[in-house]
């Protein structure tokens, strides 16, 4: 692997700080973004070039945090330099991420709630009183993904403190609900850009923080992004 790691894409937006220096970020378009405090939208293509001691923020988007975000990012899609976030401390980013999303429709943020269990989609779609074309609409339009995409990242998150815990990779994936390790790690390096081994090298802070509940954070180690 590469010092950046792979392509990827995340469910969730991504804030990159760098306490000394800059991170920097090649888009989808291969073009690169350099700052102290640099901000991913989710589902956008990207990879870390600047490896070290980086500080990553993974924050849900149908948090609080979020609606604030959405608004920095304006009416493009790509990676953008926030100067702004690097002179908030984590506690007071936390707090914000931690709250839902005031602008979202109730009847999204309760289905993103349903994820987390084995709930299938109509079946989420007709709790929240959707059509599940409807929810999918839904979801594309202010989530900017499937739902289905977020339910991996969930499942992505359960084997990442599974890993954090000391289990093996198969253990992990099991955990999260994949059919296999290599289920998982083909998955690890979809949206996060690391097989499950570089995941463990990286995790220098408790396992929830990988990849990334609302506000959840973690040091990057080479190969994160």
């Amino acid at each position: 692997m590469s010092p950046g790691g792979s392509v990827h894409r995340h469910a969730a937006f991504q804030v990159v700080l760098a306490p000394r220096g800059e991170a920097a970020l090649a888009g989808p378009d291969g073009g690169v973004v350099r700052g102290a405090a640099l901000l991913v939208p989710p589902m956008t293509a990207h990879r870390m070039l600047s490896a070290g001691d980086l500080l990553t923020i993974f924050v849900e988007p149908h948090s609080a945090l979020a609606d604030r975000l959405r608004g920095r990012c304006g009416s493009g899609s790509g990676i953008v330099a926030v100067p702004e976030l690097y002179r908030l401390d984590e506690a007071e980013l936390g707090r914000a991420a931690a709250l839902p999303s005031s602008g979202m429709d109730p009847r999204l943020l309760a289905a993103a709630a349903l994820l987390e269990g084995p709930v299938p989609m109509d079946l989420v779609a007709a709790r929240v009183g959707l059509s599940p074309q409807r929810l999918r609409a839904l979801a594309r339009q202010q989530l900017g993904m499937p739902l289905a995409r977020r339910r991996i990242w969930l499942k992505l998150r359960r084997s990442a403190e599974a890993l954090g815990e000391g289990r093996s990779p198969a253990e992990a994936a099991a955990a999260g609900g994949f059919a296999d390790q290599a289920h998982l790690t083909r998955r690890m390096r979809e949206m996060i850009g690391m097989t499950p081994a570089a995941v463990l090298r990286v995790m220098h802070v408790p396992p929830a923080s990988v990849p990334g509940a609302a506000g959840d954070v973690h040091r990057n180690g080479p190969g994160d992004g």
